[in-house]
């Protein structure tokens, strides 16, 4: 089953990490018993392979012309899920985009960077969702460049912080791959 090749994954790439003692500093300055680190298992291709099948599972019926999300963890996110749709059938031709932390301070000083044009429907991709404010920032930032946001997708849903109700809040769908339950039922060895 695919999910359970995804939870595997994040095990032998060692992006998910459980200290029921200790815990790890979240960036909201929470401490937390796991930690999710979706940007080591992007590096491995096999890894973005499976969650860009298993995200194309998820979305391959949803009416978008682009996805994208706040850099940089989305990026690899967005461009797998991109590559693997154009391969599908039915071959999807998603552009991707990227939404910078703030705005370049020169050339066009553009903070949503990308093929993207007003009217779009666009999906905003995240890596780990746990307060939900880089989604929000995200989907603030798609909306005034233009675009129609009405769904977002995270790779993990950790399910803390009431992330995914503070999405929801603005409109907007939230999807996920996995949550920390199914990474726990994967066998975390404690630190």
């Amino acid at each position: 089953m695919l999910q359970d090749e995804l939870i595997a994954a994040f095990h032998k790439t060692q992006s998910f990490k459980w200290d029921p003692k200790g815990g790890f500093k979240l960036a909201s300055g929470l401490l937390s018993p796991f930690y999710v680190d979706c940007r080591t298992l992007m590096a491995f291709p096999h890894a973005r392979h499976l969650v860009a099948k298993k995200a194309w599972e998820v979305i391959k019926d949803l009416q978008i012309d682009c996805l994208g999300g706040l850099e940089i963890g989305a990026i690899s996110i967005a461009t797998s899920i991109s590559d693997y749709a154009y391969s599908a059938a039915p071959r999807r031709e998603w552009r991707t985009f990227f939404v910078r932390k703030q705005a370049k301070d020169h050339g066009l000083g553009r903070l949503v960077e990308g093929v993207v044009r007003t009217g779009d429907r666009a999906l905003i991709v995240d890596d780990v969702l746990t307060s939900g404010g880089s989604v929000v920032k995200a989907i603030v930032a798609a909306r005034e460049a233009g675009l129609e946001i009405t769904d977002a997708l995270v790779i993990v849903d950790r399910k803390e912080q009431d992330g995914r109700a503070r999405v929801e809040q603005t409109g907007v769908k939230v999807m996920s791959l996995l949550t920390i339950d199914d990474l726990m039922k994967g066998g975390p060895i404690p630190l």
